[in-house]
């Protein structure tokens, strides 16, 4: 996950609806299942989907009253955490 990524998804979804990234979530998991897809193709469509989903989170606790540089760094300190 890449944290300026999931910090420019976010303010897409803040300016746009997070409709539109739930939808190309969708879109994407379904691209996973396309009969000839190259690992390298999977790899990229694998971290797209994380930094989306991360940038919703994100979005969500941000809606629900958490200051946006402090969401970001829970976030990532829990994406951070899990890894180790």
């Amino acid at each position: 996950m890449r944290l300026p990524i999931i910090k420019h998804m976010v303010e897409f979804i803040e300016q746009n609806d997070e409709d539109y990234v739930n939808e190309t979530m969708e879109t994407l998991e379904f691209l996973i299942d396309a009969p000839g897809i190259k690992d390298e193709e999977l790899d990229v469509i694998g971290e797209l989907l994380s930094n989306f989903s991360g940038a919703v989170e994100v979005h969500r606790e941000i809606a629900a009253g958490k200051p946006k540089k402090e969401a970001l760094n829970e976030f990532m300190k829990r994406v951070v955490g899990s890894i180790d």
